[in-house]
């Protein structure tokens, strides 16, 4: 049987680049190339003014506190994100990641990470919450919440303490499972889109919390950024039932229902 073009393109990868290079720098390329693209739209439609009806927040951020942010993330990556990616390959491989051909079958990239989103989400809410203590918010967590007004690439802007204790939740599923590099490929660029979306700072009529069940989305995350640390809530990251399921989205939905009562956006 002919190889698909998939599996034409992989075997292409495999060939020119050892598995090591693959994992961690193509694993970082891959990163940035996906964050960049996905995160920059927000600013520009922030900066230009473009589409501010769909906007969640009527305030904006100067550029010059956007060009921050920017210049810091570009900091964090180099210096944080691709030192773990290239440190953590030997655990990775100890666990059986690989990616060799023949490529996993599609049902398994899918149900390997549904199981990734569903255990990211139950590790990151309680870490999360963890981190909206006195202590930690004031040490560690109130860097992230310093642009109260987000925007796509302020998803990952966040103090290196923060990058490593929420960023487990990130890698825990694949570390337990030990997936073919692919599968890991597609996680990790669906949680990035995903992170981006909720701190886009806009809720379009094709936001996927609009058809998405249990998807936070934009609007749900941005709320958890504009009140006050010991309030906010809305810990979650992807889905929202762990917040309904321990009460930390109260707050929220009495706002929204306040919201539609009075035909207002608060």
């Amino acid at each position: 049987m002919a190889a698909s073009p998939l599996e034409s393109a992989w075997e292409g990868l495999i060939t020119h680049f050892t598995e090591f290079q693959l994992a961690s720098i193509g694993t970082f390329l891959l990163h940035e190339t996906v964050f960049f693209l996905s995160g920059f739209p927000s600013l520009l439609l922030e900066r230009l003014g473009l589409f501010s009806k769909y906007k969640i927040q009527k305030k904006s951020n100067t550029p010059d506190y956007q060009n921050r942010c920017v210049l810091r993330l570009v900091l964090y990556h180099v210096c944080v994100n691709l030192p773990l990616m290239v440190l953590s390959y030997r655990t990775f491989k100890f666990m059986g990641l690989r990616s060799t051909l023949p490529l996993p079958h599609w049902t398994v990239v899918v149900s390997q990470v549904l199981f990734f989103f569903v255990l990211e989400d139950f590790i990151f809410y309680w870490g999360h919450r963890a981190l909206h203590t006195k202590w930690l918010y004031q040490h560690v967590h109130s860097v992230h919440h310093e642009y109260a007004t987000p925007f796509g690439l302020t998803s990952e802007y966040a103090h290196p303490a923060e990058i490593l204790f929420l960023g487990f939740a990130t890698v825990a599923g694949p570390a337990l499972t030990g997936p073919h590099l692919l599968t890991l490929w597609v996680w990790m660029v669906l949680r990035v889109l995903e992170t981006v979306e909720a701190h886009s700072g806009y809720h379009f009529p094709c936001s996927p919390s609009n058809f998405l069940p249990l998807y936070g989305g934009a609007e749900f995350h941005d709320y958890h950024h504009r009140v006050l640390y010991t309030k906010s809530g809305n810990y979650s990251s992807t889905f929202i039932y762990m917040d309904w399921l321990f009460g930390t989205d109260k707050d929220y939905r009495k706002a929204k229902s306040l919201e539609e009562k009075e035909g207002k956006h608060l």
